[in-house]
């Protein structure tokens, strides 16, 4: 049986868990804190799934087996990840699941963990599902044949209070990483499935990685907290592709588009929260639309299956450490930007790495994001 060790028993944690279940795994859940396990126990589990499930072991992090694990997810906050990451990669599993955003916008130990795990021969994935679920591969599909594609634009604007309803115990963002972004908070940390979809979409077109960024950040202090709230970008790539991000947790409907125009058609995906599905447009003289019917627990079904089918096969991710660690490049680089009121450049060649950021038309390499 496939044995899974799942680190951080908040909301992640507990969608990873059923997620893992729902395939027959066996599963060892872990927290720092006891009264996490407990709400997992007598309140998250049972209010989504109906009853806990007693086969799911709960421990502490210090209780916990270390080994044996083909799987270990770590589902804590951004600023805890490469850490907890770097010790899952001294007990080699067969692959480490990474919640998103991949690290903190200081970039610090993702250039580590990416030769950790390449020396260890470990597979490592970043938690981007919606990259991976059936309707973003219609779109990829569809995308590989759309002929002169003149832009690409990615929206994920959302307002936070669907976050903080699945975590009742916390008052608001100063209680949580998500109000600091230093921490990994923020827009354009938490909303950063708009930055990894533009990527991969761009990756799919062989339009390249991004090289330029140029970005405007809302920031707001409240309190101890400071995050911003709403996040502007204008990227730019290899071969010359160029398009917007827009990620913001104020946005009420909720807002998660994709679209990718051609010369005479275009590509729209959207995510729809009620009722929850995806659906998929071709926009031309000939229009088509598909809906992918959904529930929430799918959406991490299909990312462990996802892991499982690469694992077998060995073919690349659209949710790989390379690409999360590349949507992290872009994040620091539009904190830069915003900060310093420049473009940023990126150069892949010097790693994951804040030496990797210049300011365009500078030879410094100074970041203030870092």
């Amino acid at each position: 049986m496939t044995k899974v060790k799942i680190l951080g028993a908040g909301s992640i944690g507990n969608h990873l868990s059923n997620a893992a279940r729902a395939k027959g795994w066996d599963i060892t859940l872990c927290d720092i804190d006891p009264a996490a396990l407990e709400r997992t126990r007598n309140d998250i589990y049972p209010s989504r799934y109906g009853k806990f499930d007693d086969a799911i072991n709960l421990c502490l992090n210090d209780e916990a087996p270390k080994g044996g694990f083909d799987y270990i997810f770590i589902g804590t906050p951004p600023d805890s990840h490469i850490k907890l990451a770097l010790e899952a990669v001294k007990e080699k599993p067969k692959a480490i699941l990474v919640e998103k955003p991949m690290a903190t916008p200081d970039l610090k130990g993702c250039q580590e963990l990416y030769k950790a795990c390449e020396k260890e021969g470990i597979k490592c994935f970043v938690g981007y599902d919606h990259a991976v679920a059936h309707s973003t591969d219609k779109f990829a599909d569809l995308a590989k044949n759309l002929k002169d594609i003149k832009t690409l634009d990615v929206f994920f604007r959302e307002h936070w209070q669907g976050i903080f309803n699945a975590h009742p115990w916390l008052n608001g963002p100063a209680d949580t990483y998500l109000g600091y972004w230093q921490r990994g908070g923020g827009a354009l940390g938490e909303h950063s499935h708009a930055v990894h979809l533009w990527l991969y979409i761009a990756s799919v077109v062989g339009a390249g990685r991004v090289k330029e960024v140029t970005a405007s950040l809302e920031y707001i202090q409240d309190g101890e907290a400071e995050f911003d709230r709403l996040a502007l970008l204008n990227v730019k790539t290899e071969s010359g592709l160029i398009g917007s991000i827009v990620q913001d947790v104020v946005t009420k409907p909720t807002q998660k588009s994709m679209r990718l125009q051609g010369v005479d058609k275009a590509l729209e995906w959207q995510c729809v929260p009620s009722p929850y599905q995806d659906i998929v447009r071709q926009i031309g003289e000939q229009s088509s639309e598909e809906i992918f019917e959904k529930k929430r627990p799918d959406d991490f079904i299909t990312e462990l299956n996802h892991i499982e089918n690469i694992l077998e096969n060995g073919s690349s991710s659209p949710i790989s450490i390379e690409m999360g660690l590349d949507a992290m490049m872009v994040i620091a680089a539009a904190h830069l930007s915003s900060q310093e009121g420049q473009k940023v450049l990126i150069d892949y060649t010097k790693g994951y790495v804040p030496e990797a950021l210049s300011l365009a038309g500078s030879k410094n390499t100074t970041a203030k994001a870092a």
